[in-house]
């Protein structure tokens, strides 16, 4: 059993990310940009953008940030994006959630050019995923990929499973799963012999918000097990939607909560970040 490091690979796609902008920086003469607004003064976002702005510097991205009052109008939001759309310098927009009550997160995303949503929630986006033609991917499915990767094992022609069908993990997951040539199923709370199709996974990855759901029967032994979840206990220890101690020991691989998924998605952000302003400079990355 091998439990995969979530830290290591994630420093490794940001210490390439840093090779790549310094090559950048000498061959074409500029560095990625990213935009990253907040509105209000919730705690779990502001650490988040603390470390977005923390992972920019250690590339070496420049990043502009814009903390907005929670009284912001949409409309004044909508102008602060439209000005960064518009801002040649900038390649990629971030615009941390949730939003206050009093602001429409669709019509909030929406706007954001496709070019520069380095979330990839726009509906362009989504649909690019769809095909199978993007350059960028939302940040927790892609940095799924890369965990499953850094095991070497090979997703062609293997059973994968999705446990959740949210537009932000589930359904993308699935899309770059059979990217891979994997056989997907997507799981879901209506899913009639849940345990059996799970136990039948080569690859499951568990995005379903509830702490400690997948249990050792409902995994193949050896299976790669990827855990997405980030919940509270009953002792209000943070854990994932896998019961971690008794899966690892039937399980190939797996993920635990925290350093697993988590400094993934951050990475995958900076990934983003550089496809964005490489791709909008119509820049031939060596």
């Amino acid at each position: 059993m091998k439990i995969i490091d979530g830290k290591a690979v994630s420093l490794k796609v940001k210490d390439e990310l840093k090779e790549q902008t310094k090559r950048l920086a000498q061959e074409q003469g500029f560095v990625p940009c990213l935009a990253v607004i907040i509105v209000g003064e919730d705690p779990a976002s502001q650490v988040y953008v603390s470390n977005k702005k923390k992972a920019c510097e250690y590339i070496g991205y420049k990043s502009l940030g814009f903390e907005l009052p929670e009284s912001t109008t949409q409309q004044e939001l909508l102008e602060l994006i439209e000005k960064l759309n518009n801002d040649d310098t900038v390649d990629g927009i971030l615009c941390q959630l949730p939003l206050p009550k009093h602001i429409d997160e669709e019509t909030i995303l929406n706007a954001i050019d496709y070019d520069k949503d380095v979330d990839a929630f726009h509906p362009t986006n989504v649909g690019k995923i769809m095909i199978g033609n993007y350059h960028m991917l939302p940040c927790t499915p892609a940095g799924v990929m890369e965990l499953i990767d850094s095991t070497g094992v090979s997703l062609e022609g293997k059973n994968a499973v999705v446990i959740g069908r949210s537009n932000i993990v589930g359904k993308p997951m699935s899309m770059l799963l059979l990217h891979r040539n994997a056989t997907v199923t997507i799981c879901h709370s209506r899913t009639a012999n849940l345990k059996e199709i799970c136990a039948n996974a080569d690859i499951l990855v568990a995005a379903v918000g509830k702490a400690g759901f997948v249990t050792e029967d409902m995994v193949k032994e050896g299976a790669i097990v990827i855990d997405v979840g980030i919940n509270r206990n009953a002792q209000g220890k943070l854990c994932g939607d896998v019961d971690f101690e008794r899966v690892k020991e039937k399980a190939g691989a797996i993920t635990p909560v925290p350093g697993g998924c988590g400094p993934m998605t951050i990475a995958m952000l900076m990934k983003n970040t550089y496809n964005a302003a490489v791709h909008r400079r119509n820049v031939i990355d060596k």
